[in-house]
This record gives structure tokens, sequence and C-alpha cells, in this order.
């Protein structure tokens, strides 16, 4: 049998693969909708155990590794517990960045909830009107978003996963609209910041928004021919809207990271981070004790950030990702010893890197 024949039957059991997982999906999904109605649960994980065991029994059997199977069947859990539980809740209009991080991590076919701010959001997923949100944590130009580590402090959720996007801004008018008419730019102070050597040259008022799809909208409904807005191409797409240029910001490499949050925990996926926080004494060395317990058990960190306590002047909260996940036995060892050296230590969630599908 040639290369060529063997890539094709390949090829066909791939097809019946996916059109096995869409049957299992749907008939997850309908379980789902019956828990509901009964009101139990949706999650259930004794469930999920029993059938990785049962499936890891059956790798044994035809020569597997029962591992890697397991970590296939994980991912098959995640893509179905996201069928039963479809709602997602972000930060502004629809056309927003957010919109457009939530699109890159679960997919077209996810209903999103648009909030007016970021503590809407937690709310909408502490009271089960979203089972999911997703927030900007922090910009690879402008830094972290304070107001999105304030919240993960004091909330209950979880940080079930991540992604990045990559920030384009375009600038977005009514139809009929020329670069000369324009008088006011109107956009969220953050995205006005990044496109300044854009705009400094067309001598326009610039307007602070409280989101850039925001501002789309805004102009498309007071119909303004003297104005634009700074959005990504999804609003102007989405308010059927025009596009002078794109690509206007100062720096190319412009990219946000969001968390996903959630009640639940991630699973382990075998390619994870950790995020926590933690107060130490103030006596001299007490972060680098602390710091030690990671490179003591070869953990890698990935970023560490100081915020005020705001209990106290002077006082910091530390902010730390680090590799691994907190069910991995090393990990789990490491956050043991952690306690022994902090005040205070929370973990606010493990879960998969973020896998970059839409960004260049």
């Amino acid at each position: 049998m040639s290369i060529e024949e063997l890539r094709t039957q390949i090829d066909n059991i791939d097809k019946q693969i996916v059109e096995l997982i869409a049957d299992r999906s749907k008939l997850s999904g309908n379980i789902g909708e019956l828990k509901k109605q009964e009101g139990w649960q949706v999650q259930d994980r004794l469930r999920e155990e029993a059938v990785i065991g049962k499936i890891k029994e059956i790798a044994r059997e035809k020569g597997l590794k029962q591992n890697d199977i397991e970590l296939i069947y994980r991912q098959i859990f995640i893509a179905s517990k996201n069928m039963q539980e479809t709602f997602v809740a972000f930060q502004g209009e629809l056309g927003a960045y957010s919109e457009e991080a939530a699109i890159n991590f679960f997919g077209s076919d996810i209903r999103l909830r648009p909030y007016e701010t970021l503590e809407d959001v937690f709310k909408a997923v502490e009271k089960d009107e979203a089972q999911f949100g997703i927030v900007p944590v922090e910009n690879s130009i402008e830094g972290s978003i304070s107001k999105t580590y304030d919240l993960l402090l004091d909330s209950p959720l979880k940080v079930c996963g991540e992604t990045e996007l990559r920030v384009s801004h375009c600038l977005i008018s009514n139809h009929g609209v020329s670069l000369d008419s324009i008088k006011k730019i109107y956009s969220h102070p953050q995205a006005l910041g990044q496109c300044q050597a854009f705009i400094k040259h067309l001598q326009c008022e610039l307007v602070p928004t409280y989101d850039t799809a925001g501002s789309v909208k805004m102009i498309k409904e007071k119909r303004l021919m003297d104005g634009a807005a700074i959005a990504g191409k999804r609003a102007a797409v989405i308010y059927n809207m025009n596009i002078i240029n794109c690509d206007i910001e100062d720096n190319p490499n412009n990219f946000t990271r969001f968390f996903v949050l959630s009640k639940e925990d991630a699973p382990l996926s075998g390619n994870d981070k950790t995020s926590v926080v933690f107060s130490v004494k103030h006596r001299p060395g007490a972060l680098y004790e602390s710091l030690k317990q990671l490179a003591d058990n070869d953990i890698n960190m990935t970023k560490l950030e100081s915020r005020p306590t705001r209990q106290k002047p002077w006082v910091y909260n530390f902010y730390l990702d680090f590799e691994g996940h907190r069910q991995d036995e090393k990990v789990n060892e490491m956050l043991k010893k952690l306690e022994d050296y902090t005040i205070f230590l929370k973990v606010l969630g493990s879960y998969p890197k973020a896998v970059n599908k839409n960004n260049d």
C-alpha cells in the first residue's frame, strides 16, 4: 500500500473521529439540559473519573499510552462542558476586543453576554448569569490591568484558562465621512494612547469613552458625520461602518492577555500554568525565601508583580505565575512549602497555557 493510500485511510479515520466527537458532545449537551431541569450540578467529576478509568483500561489493552489518551479525553470533557454551559460574559459592547478574545478561546459558536464593567462580568459568573467570564489581565505595552487583579483578589472565581489577542486598531466612521471632515475621535483612553503617532497630525479633539466598540456603536446611533472611533475591525463589521484606516497603533507588537473565569477548576492538561497571590512578612529576605521554593522544586516562574494591599500603606501583595498545575505532585508540594513563608496565599487558578490561534 502506498503512502498516499495510507494517508487517505487516516483522513477517513480523522473524519470519523470528528463525527463521533460531535455526536458525543450532542449527547453530553442533552444530559446537561436534563440536569439543569432537575436542578442537578452540571459537572460530575466522579462520572468523569470513572470514564477516564475505563478509557485508560481500553488504551492499555490496545497498547496505547494511558496518559496520552487521558489528556485527549480531558480536552473532550472541556469541549462537552462548553456545550452544556454556553454563556460567556465580557466587558464592553459587541465588537469589543474582549468579545474577540472570547471567540478566540471558545470558538465562534459560543453565546456571549456583554456587560458594562469588569465588576459586572465577575458578578455575572458568580450569580450564574454566565458560566464563564473573560477579562483582560495585562497588555504588552500598557502593563497589567489593575482593576482585574483587584477583583481577582476578592472573588471566589477561579482562573480556568487564558488567551492572548493581538490588538490592531482601526479608525472607523459612518459611511460618507472623510478623514478631513473628522473633528472628534472617540475611544477607550488606552486605545487613544496607543495611536498617538497617527492622530497627533489630525488636530482632532480626543473624547475618552468606556469601550472601543461602544464608541463605534455611539457614533452610528447618533449619526455623527464629523466624528470617528478607534476600535477593531470586528466592531466595524458588526455595526456596518466604514474603516478609514487600519493598523494605526504606534506599536504593532500590541498584545493583550485575557483570563477565563469560572466557578470550576480546569483539569490538568499537561501544559499548564498556575497563578497565585501572596504576601510576606516585612523583613529582609522574606520574598527571596518564598521564591526560592520555586527554584528548589525546579518550577519555572513566568511572571512576578507587586501591588498595594489597599489595607495598609506600603504593604504589598505579590502576583505570581509559574509553569505547572496545582494537581501536579511537584507543584502541590511547592505550594505547601510556600505557605510556611507567606502571611497570605491564594491560588487564583491552574489552567492550560494559551494557544494563540488568531495571532500572526
